[in-house]
């Protein structure tokens, strides 16, 4: 009950007054149930603070927008690994639905909630969509969390195709977009680590692998997929993919699609579970700390 208090307390408005160290120190015991260190931080989560306060390079603004990103991706490994862009809008009034193809998607590219899967525009709740579209151009993601990097990215709306990873054994119901995401953690340019993420809405898998696809005991506590997961047969090009993105950078999570051996670029992230997964077995928390060895502070 604490915990949910201080939390809604937290999301309010007024709590944008309240500095970045003591704001994260807040959050942290209320969310993970222990003190910050932030003057000596070992655990991944600690670190992932620590790095929101100290680590805020112009670069990552550019690469957490969705938008701005495109370039950097298209400059870096080329842009076949883009999903094909139908437009970009400042506004929801600007959209001219009739224009959109039957499938397409629609998100932010300021944060992490706005976003529209369309499968059958038929069937699209046009209201719906854009009241969820309307509510996220209105925040600021930098202070749900204090994600740095999301403070000063100009709200837009992005279209893009849409992509389904949808097994029909699997998934015998037409009604859900499946998306399966590769979520490829690399440390100091290194990929180490990977979360197969089964994404259906309301249901989400996690599976964890290493960098040979083999599994590991890690879990943040939901479900797995419940069926076998077989290594991409151009594995080696993703982890590439992804190692070539993450060049200088200490800690950023990179998140690919593998649609029918087509590789494509979905996001970087920063600041996983804005740092506050409970890792299950705990010991992966320090793990994952040693491998991060964080920069001089540039605030």
């Amino acid at each position: 009950m604490a915990k949910r208090i201080i939390l809604r307390a937290l999301r309010a408005k007024i709590s944008r007054a309240i500095p970045d160290p003591l704001y994260l120190k807040i959050r942290y015991r209320a969310e993970c149930g222990k003190k910050l260190r932030l003057k000596n931080p070992v655990t991944f989560n600690e670190k992932l603070q620590w790095l929101k306060l100290y680590n805020r390079k112009p670069e990552y603004t550019m690469m957490a927008d969705k938008y701005s990103v495109r370039k950097y991706v298209a400059d870096t490994v080329g842009d076949k690994y883009l999903v094909p862009l139908i437009g970009v809008w400042n506004r929801v009034e600007e959209i001219d639905f009739s224009d959109l193809p039957d499938r397409f998607v629609l998100k932010c590219t300021h944060d992490s909630g706005g976003l529209v899967i369309c499968r059958d525009k038929s069937k699209l709740d046009m209201s719906a969509a854009k009241m969820i579209l309307n509510r996220s151009l209105q925040k600021n993601h930098y202070y749900t969390a204090r994600e740095w990097p999301y403070k000063n990215i100009v709200p837009r709306i992005i279209g893009e195709v849409y992509l389904d990873d949808r097994p029909a054994d699997q998934y015998p119901d037409d009604t859900t977009p499946v998306l399966n995401v590769y979520k490829i953690f690399c440390f100091h340019g290194m990929p180490k680590f990977l979360v197969y993420t089964v994404d259906r809405g309301e249901d989400v898998r996690y599976d964890y692998f290493d960098m040979d696809f083999n599994r590991i005991d890690m879990s943040a506590g939901y479900e797995k997929a419940g069926y076998t997961i077989v290594k991409p047969v151009n594995f080696e090009k993703m982890k590439s993919v992804a190692a070539r993105l993450a060049q200088g950078i200490c800690h950023v999570r990179v998140d690919l699609h593998n649609i029918s051996g087509t590789i494509y670029f979905n996001e970087m992230t920063f600041f996983n579970w804005a740092g506050y997964q409970p890792f299950i077995p705990e010991k992966w928390d320090e793990l994952l700390g040693s491998w991060l060895d964080l920069p001089e502070k540039s605030d």
